[in-house]
């Protein structure tokens, strides 16, 4: 297995507090499994922009990272357009980035 398929392969826990936010270390080395991916917001959050052909497709692509995020109980912020979906992770409840980002972030690369 991969490190993508590996981290695609954990589930997420209810996180909560400062001790589960993640260094800066820490989250490039989760990073370097995630195609595409990217520091934002000065690093506390995750982001990729998902390319289509057409809107259909887009659709088809939130209404599956919805049913993950419902089974994984953590949510992304998305921009849905034509085209792209704007896909941000960030862990509200640890300030910042957690490992939860990371597992769904591999969950929604693998879609």
């Amino acid at each position: 297995m991969t490190a993508l398929t590996d981290l695609a392969a954990r589930h997420c826990a209810p996180l909560r507090g400062a001790e589960h936010l993640l260094s800066q270390s820490q989250c490039q080395q989760w990073l370097a499994a995630l195609p595409g991916w990217e520091l934002v917001e000065d690093g506390a959050a995750i982001s990729k922009t998902f390319r289509f052909d057409d809107y259909y497709r887009t659709m088809a692509f939130v209404n599956a990272l919805a049913f993950v995020a419902h089974r994984e109980d953590h949510h992304p912020d998305l921009g849905v357009h034509y085209n792209r979906c704007v896909v941000r992770y960030s862990t509200h409840d640890v300030g910042g980035l957690s490992v939860n980002d990371f597992i769904c972030a591999a969950k929604a690369e693998l879609l």
